[in-house]
């Protein structure tokens, strides 16, 4: 991806695992890594007490066997954080959960209005000053914990005053709930392991940990895990509005997402490019790694070899955590490094997911073109991204949304792409196999399926 958009969070619950709840959340969060690399946290339950350990950095530093062995339980969630709406730093790590409190809980997702569940704490006494949108949710349902309720009748009352995109783990001692908003805009997966259950963002954590598929948390649905095995409340009556960025970039390639395997729909986005945009060249290179199966697709019907001409250093951040461009910028170098026995001298069909401020992009031809290549036709297997993001995406502004800014013939001028092609809407919807009724496609559209308040000011229209 041009990683100029920063990701979800990944959250993971487990119940019923004997004592090796932690360590099945931790190797489930391995699985999401991708989701999420500033931070991570697990917290487990053993019928008496909730324990927390998080830190900052890739699960692989926070957690050791002395850590994970400090976790017992045979219940657990976990969480692997990347900041949004510009909230950075230990503190915002999940899951959260309050000294003495009654539950912990993990969120994916983003209330871009939180204007009710403020005045509800604040009426109750809760100290809001400081706190994130994770933090409010489960003030609210230890609230209504605290005032006699069982853990499914609280978030059966909090509920209503949660508004935007959210899939949450929430713990007590005794049970693990998991909880989708009303259009079910981010993901969340059910499977049965060794007797027990586990949630997660993805269905690939799941298969990490051999557990067995059993469906996805519906729209507006609560699912409970506990002694008595699983119990669905339905919340709201729900309506399907996945972010189709999922399938985009977000989700792992082995994920299936509403039925559909990602890396067979990431084929169809490269198959549906080279029938509406053939160019002539000589090679095709995917920016590593979300267009990988792009890049296969398009090769398959354009008949030109593809080739990795760009190797990914995995051990450099992702560039979008740089908060400042110029870092960004040079990140990319560190990041992608072109194979000039590859490139030079060859016409090249350069194909990702998106393009978000452009400037990574640019950055990318330019390594191309420096390593040799003659030619560089710049693919993208999404529509020109015009939108923002309010759902739990931390996308920059509009303005600084270079599709939003220019025209695409500007746009590669600014790359100094030879070509440039976006895989149009009605193509990328057609790709996935599944009706546009079932996607949220905002940052392509502008229309978003729940209320982002005020933040739709900040949106203007073309005329």
């Amino acid at each position: 991806m041009s990683a100029e958009i920063q990701e979800k969070c990944g959250v993971v619950g487990v119940f019923g695992v004997h004592d090796d709840a932690a360590r099945v959340a931790y190797n489930s969060l391995f699985a999401l890594q991708h989701r999420g690399q500033e931070g991570t946290g697990i917290g487990t339950a053993d019928g008496d007490r909730i324990m927390v350990y998080k830190g900052p950095g890739l699960i692989t530093h926070v957690y050791t066997d002395d850590t994970l062995g400090a976790l017992p339980g045979f219940s657990a969630i976990g969480h692997n954080r990347y900041g949004t709406s510009g909230i950075r730093g230990g503190h915002h790590l999940q899951p959260v959960y309050r000294e003495g409190g009654n539950i912990a809980l993990a969120h994916n997702g983003n209330l871009p209005v939180t204007d009710r569940l403020e005045n509800f704490l604040k009426e109750n006494g809760v100290e809001v000053s400081g706190s994130n949108d994770s933090e409010m949710m489960a003030d609210a349902i230890e609230h209504f914990v605290q005032q006699g309720a069982t853990l499914e009748d609280a978030i059966h009352d909090a509920y209503p005053l949660f508004t935007g995109a959210f899939s949450f783990v929430v713990m007590t001692k005794d049970k693990v709930a998991a909880v989708r908003d009303p259009k079910g805009i981010r993901p969340l997966s059910i499977g049965a392991l060794n007797g027990g259950y586990i949630f997660a963002s993805e269905s690939c954590a799941l298969s990490t940990v051999q557990a067995r598929y059993i469906r996805d948390v519906l729209p507006g649905e609560m699912v409970v895990a506990d002694e008595r095995g699983l119990t669905s409340h339905r919340l709201v009556d729900g309506q399907q509005k996945l972010d189709i960025f999922e399938f985009v970039y977000f989700a792992r390639p082995d994920s299936i997402l509403l039925g559909k395997r990602v890396s067979e729909v990431r084929r169809n986005f490269g198959r549906a490019l080279a029938a509406q945009e053939p160019v002539d060249a000589d090679i095709v290179v995917p920016v590593p790694d979300s267009a990988i199966y792009t890049a296969e697709g398009y090769a398959e019907i354009s008949r030109t070899p593809v080739s990795q001409g760009l190797v990914k250093n995995r051990y450099i951040h992702r560039t979008f955590i740089r908060p400042d461009q110029r870092l960004r910028e040079g990140d990319v170098a560190l990041k992608l490094i072109p194979i000039p026995e590859v490139v030079a001298g060859k016409r090249v069909v350069l194909i990702d997911d998106s393009i978000v401020r452009g400037t990574t992009m640019k950055r990318i031809v330019e390594i191309l073109r420096t390593a040799g290549a003659i030619e560089v036709h710049v693919m993208v297997c999404s529509p020109p991204v015009r939108f923002p993001d309010f759902y739990g995406i931390d996308t920059p502004r509009q303005d600084q949304l270079i599709a939003s800014q220019m025209s695409i013939d500007d746009i590669r001028t600014f790359m100094n792409a030879d070509t440039l092609h976006y895989l149009p809407y009605e193509s990328m919807v057609k790709a996935t196999g599944l009706p546009e009724t079932v996607f949220s496609t905002s940052c392509f559209t502008g229309i978003y399926p729940i209320d982002i308040g005020r933040r739709q000011e900040e949106i203007v229209y073309e005329k």
